[in-house]
C-alpha cells in the first residue's frame, strides 16, 4: 500500500440493539476526537430531573461527537427523557464509557445495559501517482463498536450485559480506609525501609580483614 493514499472513510450506519425503545430516545455518538463536557452537558439535559441546560445559557457550545448546535437548543424545551443510548466504535469506545459511568454518577437509580458488536467501515484508496495506471482500492473494515443504554425504568435482568443501579459510597469509603491506613501493605506514610544489606557485609570484610593483619604480625 506504499502507492496509495488513504483517500475517505465512510462507516456504515448500524442497527440499534435495543428494540422497542421510544422514537424520541436521545442517542448520543461518541467519537475519538469529542469533548467530554460537551456529550455530559447535552445528556444530563436529557436525562436529570431538572435539566442543567438552563444553567449553560450564552455558553457557545459547537458540535462535538454528532451532538450538534441545534440538538443541544431543542433539548431545553423537551421533556425528561426515560432512556439515552451512548453508541461509539474504534478509539470512541473508551470515551463512551467514561460518559456512561459519570452519567450514572449523577443521576441515581440509572440501569444499563451494554451491547458489543462490530460495526463496517468502508475505506478508500487513492494511487499517489494516478498516471501509473493504478487503480482506486475499497477497503472494508470490521471495527469494534458499543452501544450503552442507561435507563430510569428497570430493564430485563436476564439480558446479558444488564447492569443493576450500584452504591457507591462504598466503594469511596473503602478507598479511604486505605488511604488512612497507609495503603495495601499497611506500611506508615513516611517510613522508608533500611537497606542493611551491603552495610552487613561491609563490616564483616572489614573485620575479617583486621584478624588477617593480626595473623600476619604473629607469623612474622
Amino acid at each position: 500500500m506504499e502507492n496509495y493514499s488513504k483517500a475517505r472513510t465512510v462507516e456504515e450506519p448500524s442497527v440499534c440493539p435495543f428494540p422497542g425503545l421510544p422514537p424520541d430516545t436521545p442517542e448520543v455518538r461518541v467519537k475519538d476526537g469529542s469533548k467530554i463536557r460537551n456529550l455530559l452537558r447535552y445528556a444530563l439535559s436529557r436525562i436529570e430531573a431538572k435539566p442543567r441546560a438552563a444553567e449553560d445559557e450564552g455558553r457557545p457550545t459547537p458540535e462535538e461527537g454528532g451532538v450538534a448546535v441545534e440538538a443541544q437548543q431543542e433539548a431545553r424545551g423537551q421533556p425528561v427523557c426515560k432512556h439515552i443510548v451512548f453508541t461509539a466504535t474504534g478509539k470512541g469506545v473508551s470515551k463512551a464509557i467514561t460518559c456512561a459511568e459519570i452519567v450514572k454518577r449523577r443521576v441515581k437509580g440509572l440501569h444499563q445495559l451494554t451491547r458489543l458488536l462490530y460495526s463496517t467501515a468502508v475505506e478508500v484508496w487513492e494511487p499517489l501517482e494516478p498516471a501509473a495506471g493504478l487503480d482506486s482500492l475499497t477497503v472494508s473494515r470490521n471495527v469494534p463498536a458499543i452501544w450503552i443504554l442507561l435507563s430510569s425504568e428497570p430493564l430485563d435482568c436476564s439480558q446479558p450485559g444488564y447492569q443493576a443501579p450500584g452504591r457507591y459510597d462504598t466503594l469511596w469509603a473503602q478507598s479511604a480506609n486505605r488511604d488512612e491506613g497507609g495503603g495495601f501493605t499497611g506500611q506508615r506514610p513516611g517510613h522508608k525501609r533500611k537497606k542493611g544489606g551491603g552495610g552487613g557485609r561491609g563490616r564483616g570484610h572489614g573485620r575479617q580483614t583486621g584478624r588477617s593483619r593480626e595473623q600476619v604480625k604473629g607469623q612474622s
